[in-house]
């Protein structure tokens, strides 16, 4: 029994009571309306709900009243041994040894589909992270934020949200010609000119740029920078994303800003002319000056924002106004922003664009900000100089240990990672101790079957030790730990979970044998202790791919 069916028991039992006491006390009441929870002491239970504390009120009666009289309607349910009331009007629930065990195998059958939930069924979601500039390598912080990211986008999924990924390439702007101006100098032999990019890296595309084109230094001028700068740009974006796949991370759509400035064809506007037109529609531009702005501070932004200069040209606001109403009009109704420390004055200028386009702020813009992360002892890129690089840490530490850790925080606190403790095989390394724990459970499959033990019986009511309760209760809590995971974007959640889950699996692998000792036969709990076994590696496997972390048949 599930809390979903046991919340669908609550509804059914607390609808007649509470329509006896008051008319129409329950109306439009649903069995998300009654969820229950998981006590923190499990000698009061398997589930508690708090229902009777909830609508006593609305009922006219005490809440202990109340919840005597629920309790003594769920008695009869299938699947539930014993209720009790505690407290003011708490009602514990205990479930048969049957019911709780049924579990095991739901999970077996249900395979890497366990845990996956309809919660986010019907929402459009376009995740954007990372979105570095092309014009160096990826850094320490991009590489919490690639982590972050693709977590969410998979806990969206699971949760039956319809998601794309998406980084946006930087490539317009400034930062492109001084980029082109400094590949360009290491081509020639030259100093990086001021305020250009230097370090080894530059060398390396210099290089490739001349070996791609052998003629380069001599064509004129403008030929020389445009021909450098967009190599070097190719080179540098298929190592950006080179760098994020052996990271396990992969984007759907890599949006470059460029193409927000192109006309369309037979004379059409280009979408950031279209944008402006679009919000001069909604009635929230103005002109003053010969400049253009949006009256951003009608949806709490801190002054308005100019879009288009007295001179002609469009500030960044612009293509960040593009952008916004590009993602509406490829059917996103959700836009999720994962920025780094640096950007919180991007939050209400994003909202208030959001309001300026006619959507709702509060529903149609998340803008989630994720603070700093050093590791000590990290040193900066031999290549870029100033920054540690993200192929670094990941050849340093690993991808399976950076993206655990960097997963198991949440994204607005700093964050100071331990190299050595993310290196060491031991259970104080909390990648390693979950991982750990889904390699013992193929070690105790590999060992039954070498045994004689298979899974050709399945009795759940043989699975009433306490070690064994309380691990078929963490088993049941995963769909919903997605779940509310997904909602809060707080991947952070699974990885505590997992943990959790391991240390209870590591308990009742202490305590409750799989294998019969000596001459012991083999009978039914040996078998059905196998199914347990196999649903606690499915769940731990599934958790860990949420988090883009291998799980290990062997370590």
């Amino acid at each position: 029994m599930n809390p979903e069916e046991l919340a669908a028991a609550l509804l059914a039992v607390v609808t007649p009571l509470a329509e006896a006491r008051r008319e129409g006390s329950t109306a439009g009441l649903t069995a998300s309306d009654l969820t229950v929870d998981r006590p923190k002491n499990r000698d009061h239970g398997d589930w508690s709900s708090n229902a009777a504390l909830k609508f006593a009120k609305a009922v006219g009666a005490s809440p202990r009243e109340l919840a005597a009289e629920i309790a003594a309607g769920l008695e009869s349910t299938p699947g539930i041994a014993s209720v009790e009331v505690a407290g003011p009007g708490f009602i514990n629930i205990r479930l048969d040894a049957a019911a709780a065990g049924s579990l095991a195998k739901t999970i077996v059958e249900a395979g890497a589909a366990f845990g996956t939930n309809e919660s986010q069924r019907g929402n459009t979601i376009n995740v954007e992270f990372v979105s570095a500039n092309p014009t160096g390598p990826l850094h320490i912080g991009h590489t919490r934020w690639a982590a972050l990211g693709d977590s969410i986008a998979r806990l969206l999924l699971a949760s039956g949200a319809t998601v794309a990924r998406e980084f946006y390439i930087n490539d317009a702007g400034a930062q492109m010609e001084r980029f082109g101006q400094s590949v360009l100098a290491a081509a020639k032999g030259e100093p990086t000119p001021e305020g250009g990019y230097a370090g080894s890296y530059i060398d390396d595309l210099a290089r490739r740029v001349l070996e791609a084109a052998p003629d380069l230094l001599e064509r004129d001028a403008d030929d020389q920078l445009a021909t450098a700068r967009d190599l070097a740009y190719d080179f540098q974006l298929g190592e950006l994303q080179a760098s994020l796949t052996k990271f396990n991370v992969h984007f759907d759509v890599w949006f470059s800003e460029r193409t927000l400035h192109v006309p369309g064809s037979d004379g059409e506007p280009s979408l950031v002319d279209e944008a402006v037109d679009r919000l001069r529609a909604q009635g929230h531009v103005f002109d003053e000056e010969g400049a253009v702005w949006v009256r951003t501070t009608d949806f709490g932004d801190d002054k308005d924002r100019v879009i288009r200069r007295s001179n002609g040209e469009y500030t960044y606001f612009a293509a960040d106004a593009a952008y916004y109403l590009n993602k509406g009009d490829r059917g996103f109704a959700h836009r999720i922003y994962l920025l780094g420390a640096d950007h919180h004055g991007y939050v209400h200028r994003l909202k208030a664009l959001a309001g300026a386009a006619g959507d709702d702020p509060d529903k149609n813009i998340e803008v989630l900000i994720g603070q700093l992360v050093s590791i000590n002892g990290a040193r900066l890129s031999k290549r870029a100089g100033n920054i540690i690089e993200m192929d670094d840490l990941r050849e340093w530490l690993g991808t399976d240990a950076l993206r655990y850790s960097l997963a198991r925080y949440p994204a607005d606190s700093p964050l100071t990672l331990d190299p050595e403790l993310l290196r060491r095989r031991t259970n104080d390394n909390p990648v390693f101790y979950v991982q750990y724990a889904h390699a013992r459970t193929h070690n105790v499959a590999r060992n039954a079957a070498a045994s004689g033990v298979d899974r050709s019986a399945f009795a759940p009511e043989l699975l009433a030790h306490e070690t064994e309760s309380a691990l078929l209760g963490a088993l049941q809590e995963f769909p919903r730990i997605v779940g509310f995971a997904a909602e809060m974007r707080e991947p952070h959640r699974v990885a505590r979970y997992l943990e959790e889950l391991a240390g209870l699996y590591h308990r009742w692998y202490d305590n409750c044998r799989v294998i019969p000792l000596g001459d012991e036969p083999i009978v039914d709990v040996h078998r059905t202790r196998l199914w347990l076994n196999d649903a606690t590696g499915q769940v731990l496997r599934n958790g860990l791919d949420l988090l883009g972390v291998d799980a290990p048949e062997r370590m």
